[in-house]
Parts: structure tokens; sequence; C-alpha cells
């Protein structure tokens, strides 16, 4: 027995990194997984191997978000549980900030994020389910050039308790996870930088980097009938470094050009 045996599970960007891993854990532990994204052709591709579904959708646009959820239940019947990794981070100071980059993040993390709990709320209104959204250690630790990112998630962990007290009638279920850094197609340029990541994990009370599979362990468990008792929580993942400050920009810019020096060499090389 799975411990998601008979379960309809979205997965929002599950076509890549934590929401492929997240998919493939489902469909390991018995769920059909109906793969979301706006790249059909990528969705398809993980949903075939797992013997689930693909659809277009983009969180960001309300019609859209509703026609991907109503595909879902014509394909499958219902939705069991809901899984939202939907998000990009174009990290710029506020004094920087324009419309142009502050909206597509807002968009996203936030109000994408609310159509998405819309969305799976009414889906599951009449059997209830589990919804997880995914925040982020910057909405807990301030850093520099978050704003935009940062702020949007810390909006959604709040919004996760205002879903939390209204969704919970119809035995619905919505919590949020916060990884720390892990890399993933998003985060692959910070991790080419070895002396950041070794700052980050130096500053991480478990003395190490955490892995996409530590975020897809913490999401099954928050889907599975194991949480049934929790909801409008945020889950922080991130090897206690939510106790700890962030590297503070001045260091990230000196170990940023550290790091530079060293890939130059050698004076003459």
């Amino acid at each position: 027995m799975g411990r998601l045996d008979d379960k309809i599970a979205v997965v929002v960007g599950g076509a890549s990194g934590f929401g492929l891993a997240t998919a493939e854990r489902f469909g390991a532990e018995g769920a059909t997984v109906a793969i979301l994204g706006r790249r059909l052709d990528a969705a398809t591709e993980v949903a075939e191997r797992l013997g689930g579904t693909a659809h277009v959708c983009d969180v960001t646009d309300h019609a859209k978000m509703n026609a991907a959820t109503d595909a879902v239940v014509a394909a499958h019947g219902r939705i069991d549980i809901g899984v939202n990794y939907a998000g990009f981070e174009q990290s710029t100071p506020i004094k920087e900030l324009t419309p142009e980059v502050w909206q597509p993040m807002v968009d996203v993390q936030l109000t994408g994020a609310v159509w998405f709990i819309q969305a799976m709320g009414r889906a599951m209104a009449d059997g209830g389910g589990s919804i997880v959204s995914t925040s982020s250690l910057t909405a807990a630790n301030p850093s520099v050039g978050q704003a935009a990112y940062a702020g949007s998630k810390a909006g959604l962990e709040y919004i996760t308790r205002i879903a939390a007290l209204e969704y919970g009638p119809d035995d619905i279920r919505v919590n949020c996870v916060a990884p720390h850094l892990i890399e993933t197609p998003m985060t692959s340029r910070i991790f080419e930088m070895d002396l950041i990541i070794e700052a980050v994990r130096l500053q991480t009370p478990l003395g190490r980097m955490g892995s996409i599979d530590d975020i897809a362990n913490t999401v099954l468990f928050l889907a599975s009938d194991e949480a049934a008792y929790i909801t409008g929580q945020t889950l922080y993942v991130d090897g206690g470094a939510s106790t700890q400050k962030l590297p503070a920009a001045s260091e990230l810019g000196m170990l940023a050009a550290l790091q530079a020096a060293r890939a130059e060499g050698p004076a003459g090389d």
C-alpha cells in the first residue's frame, strides 16, 4: 500500500526541479499525477512516464488556472492534492525596481498562488483535500534585493493561514513549505559560486545544503493522511537556517569577487 493510493494529485511545475521530484514521489506512493505547466511538451513527457496527464496552465491567468483545473477533474473525476511550485526570482534592490521587474514576480508568487488555492479549493469542496504552496527562507530572513520575491512569499504565508480558516469547514487543509537555498534549474547559477555556497552551508545549523528530495518528502507528508490535523502552517525546510541571518550583501559581494579572482587564476596565466 502506498501512502497516496487512489489519490489524484495536481503538481504545478511538475516537469523540473522540486515539482518533478514531488511528482515522482507521489507516483511512487500510488497517486495519479496531473502535471500542470506553461510548456505542454515538458509536462507531457513526465506525465506519460508516470501514467498521469498533462495540462497547460498559467497560474497568473485566472481563467486558464480554472480551465486547467476543470480539465483535471474531467480526466480523473476529482482532485485530492494540489501542489504549486510556480515561481521565479530576479534579485533587484528597491531603488532599482521598475513595474516591469516588480509585477511579474508578484503575479506569479502571490496573485497566481491565490488563484491556485482558489481553484483547488473549488475542486475539493465536496471531498476535502490538501493544498500545498511554496514559500522561501527569504520570507523569514531578509536579504537585499528580495523585496518583490520574498515580500510576495511572506504575503503567501499569511494568506495560507487565512485560507486554512476559510477552507477548513470543507475538510481542505492548506499549508506551505519554505525551502532553504537548494540546487534546482532556477538556482543553478548560484551553485556555480562554490565560495558563496560554502558560506551558506556554514551558516546552516545542520551543516549541509538541502536537496530536492528533502522538499519532495516534506510535501509528501503534508499531502498525506499522516498530516490530517495540520493546516494553516508554513514548514521551513532549511536545516535550521531560519534561526540564523542570511549572508549580508557586502559579504556576498566579497565572496563573489574572490570567486572571480579564483576563476581568472594567478597573474600571468
